[in-house]
């Protein structure tokens, strides 16, 4: 029969064991690790300072979000014509894997 101690030593054992395989499998299961977030937010930054440098694409009526390099446009655009500029000035920043843009044209 164990001793109390050998039986707390099993039990931490056993649970830190446990912790190591979970946590290893979190990013596994496609979450977002530190890093990857960090570099989102880069890209996020970079296409609204390409959007406020732009004199057709309204800044404050478009949202970007990112994740793992796909930048989410939406919001509304006054023509189709700035729904194509926001979505092209986002393809060309650097680092951006995909675009999918959800601007609506206002009738």
């Amino acid at each position: 029969m164990l001793n109390k101690s050998a039986l707390t030593l099993a039990l931490a054992s056993a649970l830190i064991a446990t912790v190591g395989v979970t946590s290893g499998c979190a990013v596994a299961r496609d979450q977002q690790t530190a890093g990857s977030y960090v570099d989102d937010t880069a890209l996020t930054t970079r296409v609204k300072a390409k959007f406020a440098a732009d004199p057709i694409v309204s800044a404050m009526s478009i949202s970007v979000e990112t994740l793992k390099g796909t930048v989410q446009l939406a919001g509304f655009a006054k023509s189709s014509e700035e729904r194509a500029v926001a979505e092209k000035l986002a393809r060309e920043t650097s680092g951006v894997v995909a675009v999918r843009n959800d601007i609506a044209v206002r009738p």
